[in-house]
């Protein structure tokens, strides 16, 4: 008997729930022949107003939280997301990937989640110092969360790029408020549905889809952002978020790529220093 298949609806991903926009509008995304895929929402500033809201009231919990707990949070997010392999296969491919570079894509995210997550209870230990003082103190340098961080995904790939540009943010304790690929956005909400169920605490990570020209000023400007990671060459974008920065001192990362590096968790990074008197 023949049948209507129940198509995906692809909504945002605020605060732990799976709102529309509030603004009510949607884009088309199509296949390379030129085949409806499905309609995405078109997030709005006051979508990503309350995404920051989100972010800031998880971001306390999350950096409370031990590293060795930020650590199988991150590797449980991987066993997740290699258990819905074949669906985010079979997004790519529908946006035009290959079959082996779809593959090569989930695979690369699985990867990046596992290598932060061997990070998240290291990095500390590798970045944090002792100083010699010319006084009777132990003087200790370790990194701290910066606090919730703005991110734009690369836009040439749906999950590989998303997922290595959350992975190291949240790998420091900060929480974010992600803006997915523009053309590629399909991978993105499945990938929401992942950190669902997958013991994130709601908040820590918040996934928009939609024109990254429409909300760039808005997320590269707010108050209560404290850095944003840009992935991308555009120079005007690079000029207005290094521009915005300035207004509450943000941090700014501007990347070409996605990468297994350390450092790009350090980039999110305060150095608090604490002086101990010696005992005579």
């Amino acid at each position: 008997m023949s049948r209507v298949a129940v198509r995906k609806t692809y909504k945002l991903y605020i605060g732990g729930k799976f709102p529309r926009t509030e603004s009510g509008r949607y884009y088309p995304l199509y296949d390379p022949e030129g085949k409806l895929l499905a309609n995405v929402c078109q997030g709005s500033r006051k979508d990503f107003r309350n995404a920051v809201v989100a972010a800031r009231k998880a971001q306390v919990g999350w950096s409370a939280a031990t590293a060795y707990l930020r650590s199988q949070i991150l590797y449980r997010i991987a066993e997740m997301l290699e258990g819905r392999a074949g669906q985010l296969r079979d997004e790519l491919v529908s946006l035009g990937s290959t079959p082996r570079s779809a593959e090569k894509e989930v695979m690369t995210a699985v990867d990046t989640l596992v290598y932060f997550a061997g990070w998240a209870d290291k990095y500390s230990q590798v970045f944090s110092t002792v100083n010699p003082v010319a006084s009777s103190h132990f003087n200790f340098s370790m990194p701290e969360p910066t606090g919730v961080i703005a991110i734009f995904a690369p836009q040439e790939t749906g999950l590989s790029g998303l997922v290595g540009a959350i992975a190291p943010v949240i790998c420091g304790g900060n929480s974010c408020v992600t803006l997915a690929s523009e053309t590629r956005a399909l991978p993105a909400i499945t990938f929401g549905e992942i950190l669902n169920s997958s013991d994130v605490p709601g908040g820590v990570v918040n996934l928009l889809t939609g024109s990254v020209e429409e909300l760039l000023p808005h997320m590269s400007s707010h108050m209560d952002v404290n850095g944003v990671a840009y992935y991308g060459e555009d120079a005007q974008a690079i000029q207005v978020i290094q521009a915005n920065a300035a207004l509450n001192i943000r941090r700014v990362g501007i990347y070409d790529t996605v990468k297994e590096d350390p450092y790009r968790i350090m980039t999110f990074m305060e150095t608090k220093t604490t002086w101990h008197p010696v005992g005579v």
